[in-house]
């Protein structure tokens, strides 16, 4: 628990003066080359694993059966989480799609790589994971699935061979084509090489057309036979009016709102999603019974990590787009037996996108590119102590927003709206308390808009990047 907690004597007293300058001074060390040295040429040829990346779409943090939730069957999953390393605090770098899948593939900022709305390409100087590793590495690189930088389903992608773009249409066709050509790679691939992969599917995204063709609450359940399994609706269900208008808006423009949702809609949405979920799980158990049948789960590395996270009831939100938890924190999971911790929860340290580029080319013995964002895990994933960063910075679509998450505290700030909201999270986990205008906390949101100036500071946002300039002049 953050020592910044003081005890009950204290409560008004809430702020650790040394706590906070360690983070103001962090906020521009953060950019400092990372101390951690890639591997030696020797480690390497002895060491050099293959590295799987499964990128899910729009999942939440909390729909794994083996990391605690109930209301979900997900096999494949619970073997990484069993066998791997499973972090809590982890983070989307922009809850969007492209933005996001930008910076999982960059290590850069969504307003550095350009890409701060669907649709947009990533900016030409900066090279993505496939490119980087064809020029520094003797990995053979594959592309499986989603890629939505600018387009989906492409055939070209540079620095990568590209083995699958899926099928049209949704993920319950499509996925089962990605993970296909990923077992049949693994299976018949001859290359002595290793490789990196990238297995990129479409669900659970496909609770947004659930959404579309379930709009309207008929006022009883459609199918009255698993009424018994609806999972019952989060903790934070509720939440605090004191919002930024955007987020007002949001609300109101989406299915919930527009089809009067009743609880028990609401605990349909819920099965639903988790339906979803299960789907991709079967994806990706399939790739890794290919990789254990062939004897390669011991000498390959496998994340699982998703772009953005979902709603699912918290704050009454669906889908995407916005700083609360379900939408902007992901899944992370590293497996690696018999190389890493096995079964290890790690609860203590935020992480988030941009540092999947550092740690992979850690793994893979190599430099990563220049201004990288964010910070190699295997240290955390070997157990070892390393000085980590105390917060992280995390963008908004269309570059409006910024959240700055601490180890205590969520900050979040909308351009040109004077509302800004601040968590407790000691206090308040489910983010339904804004205590921004609380003023025992007024020294903390002062500390927090400090962190994020000084962030602000240190980026090349990309040219034509819409208020890029917002927050470090304050």
């Amino acid at each position: 628990m953050n020592k910044q907690i003081q005890s009950k004597k204290n409560s008004e007293n809430l702020i650790d003066r040394r706590t906070f300058l360690k983070t103001s001074v962090a906020s521009a060390a953060y950019f400092a080359a990372s101390s951690i040295r890639p591997l030696s040429a020797r480690q390497v040829r002895k060491q050099q694993p293959n590295i799987l990346i499964f990128l899910t779409d729009q999942q939440h943090l909390n729909t794994i059966s083996a990391a605690g939730c109930p209301y979900v069957k997900t096999p494949a999953m619970d073997y990484l989480v069993e066998n791997g390393v499973h972090f809590t605090e982890s983070y989307s770098s922009n809850p969007l799609c492209s933005p996001a899948r930008s910076v999982i593939f960059t290590g850069r900022t969504t307003s550095e790589t350009g890409v701060h709305v669907n649709g947009l390409s990533i900016r030409p100087d900066i090279p993505n994971m496939g490119q980087w590793f064809k020029e520094n590495s003797n990995y053979d690189t594959y592309y499986a699935g989603k890629w939505h930088l600018p387009n989906n389903r492409i055939r070209s992608i540079k620095g990568f061979k590209v083995i699958s773009t899926g099928l049209s249409g949704p993920g319950y066709l499509g996925d089962a084509s990605i993970s296909q050509a990923c077992e049949a790679l693994i299976r018949n691939r001859i290359s002595s090489k290793p490789f990196l992969m990238v297995a990129s599917f479409l669900q659970p995204h496909d609770i947004c057309e659930w959404l579309r063709l379930n709009t309207y609450n008929p006022g009883h359940l459609r199918y009255p036979e698993i009424e018994s399994e609806l999972p019952p609706l989060p903790k934070n269900f509720q939440f605090d009016s004191k919002e930024p208008q955007y987020l007002k808006n949001l609300r109101a423009q989406r299915e919930p709102a527009i089809g009067k949702w009743d609880e028990l809609h609401w605990r349909y949405y819920l099965w639903s999603y988790y339906r979803h979920i299960e789907m991709v799980d079967a994806e990706i158990g399939r790739v890794l019974q290919a990789l254990q049948e062939t004897g390669q789960i011991k000498n390959t590395v496998v994340f699982l990590i998703s772009d953005h996270g979902e709603g699912m009831a918290g704050q009454q939100m669906v889908r995407k787009s916005n700083p609360y938890d379900g939408a902007s924190k992901v899944p992370l999971v590293v497996s690696w037996p018999g190389n890493i911790q096995k079964g290890k929860k790690i609860t203590d340290h935020l992480v988030f996108h941009p540092d999947i580029m550092p740690t992979v080319c850690d793994l893979a013995g190599i430099k990563p590119p220049p201004l990288v964002r964010g910070h190699s895990l295997v240290p955390l994933l070997k157990g070892k102590k390393v000085q980590w960063p105390n917060f992280l910075v995390t963008e908004m679509p269309g570059n409006r927003a910024r959240l700055v998450r601490t180890l205590q505290f969520k900050y979040v700030t909308y351009v040109n709206d004077p509302v800004e909201m601040l968590f407790d999270r000691s206090i308040d986990p489910g983010e339904t308390r804004n205590v921004s205008d609380e003023s025992k906390y007024a020294e903390i949101l002062k500390e927090h808009k400090k962190i994020l100036m000084d962030w602000e500071k240190h980026l090349d946002p990309a040219p034509g990047v819409p208020n890029s300039d917002a927050w470090w002049r304050g």
